[in-house]
């Protein structure tokens, strides 16, 4: 698989330097994209089939430690230690060690917290002005 995904790069690295060089004809832009998408779909799916064996070998060789451990305890008898999860409930969180605060999070929150007093302060004097228009207009006449 490894000697594919090389002769893949190296048949890659070849027809680069040939374009840049002139050597491509250049008569066939889209049989050549056709090409590249069709050998860069082989070689996407190349590296993900390696990757399935090489999980799947691990997989296997995770179980076989596994037996081997299990008959070690079977000859001593050792109990196998549980994951305890109810042991460490969940406690109130720790202002100290929370999680901090990216400088981009902080100038949001900030301006957010600037937008809340500017519009309030904004509606409160649009308030005033609209409550001084009305006494204005009630104490001139027009004639």
């Amino acid at each position: 698989m490894a000697a594919f995904i090389a002769k893949q790069m190296v048949g890659n690295q070849l027809s680069a330097v040939k374009d840049a060089a002139g050597g491509g004809d250049g008569g066939d832009d889209g049989d050549d994209k056709e090409k590249a998408e069709e050998e860069e779909r082989e070689r996407q799916e190349a590296i993900r089939e390696a990757e399935e064996r090489r999980k799947e070998k691990h997989r296997k060789m995770e179980e076989e430690r596994e037996k081997m451990r299990q008959d070690i305890r079977d000859k001593y008898n050792i109990k196998k230690k549980e994951e305890i999860v109810e042991a460490a409930p969940q406690e109130e969180p720790n202002p100290l060690m929370r999680k901090k605060k990216t400088p981009e999070e902080l100038a949001a929150e900030a301006e957010q917290e600037e937008l809340d007093d500017f519009t309030k302060l904004k509606n409160q004097i649009e308030t005033q002005v609209n409550e001084l228009k009305t006494q204005i207009e009630g104490k001139c006449v027009m004639q």
